[in-house]
């Protein structure tokens, strides 16, 4: 797998760490007084972005949003389908480091701008809340 390919690994998994742990309470914090969504909604963006790309990859070109999170306040729901959304993006990945077009490569680089803005948004988020890191994320972003 190539450079490209693993950085989209990458964000995903640092993304899907930053819901591991979250309990009810943190998934309905916003982002302090600032007028915002909440951690949830911020992953029920995250998921409909994966699955809605996933789309867009098998097809060469964009397919509209949809999102299969209906409760963005229930962690096990929000880590589930983190989870389920970061193996319809892998097994994509898996597919592109054979054979790689213009199109697929696109909708792939779209995906990692997106996730990777949510990062910054996230950390707002959690900075906002007093919410901890993981690891992993701290150290990428030197938190």
């Amino acid at each position: 797998m190539g450079v490209f390919l693993t950085r989209v690994t990458t964000a995903v998994d640092l993304t899907n760490a930053l819901a591991d742990g979250l309990s009810r309470d943190a998934l309905g914090r916003r982002n302090g007084t600032a007028p915002s969504n909440t951690i949830g909604g911020q992953f029920w963006c995250i998921v409909g972005a994966r699955e809605s790309y996933a789309r867009a990859f098998d097809h060469g070109e964009w397919q509209g949003f949809s999102c299969s999170l209906t409760d963005t306040g229930s962690p096990e729901a929000v880590q589930a389908a983190l989870a389920a959304s970061r193996d319809q993006i892998t097994d994509r990945i898996r597919i592109a480091s054979q054979a790689l077009d213009d199109a697929r490569e696109a909708v792939l680089i779209d995906l990692l701008e997106h996730e990777v803005q949510h990062h910054g948004q996230l950390i707002r988020y959690f900075y906002a809340n007093g919410l901890p890191f993981p690891p992993d994320f701290a150290r990428r972003y030197a938190l």
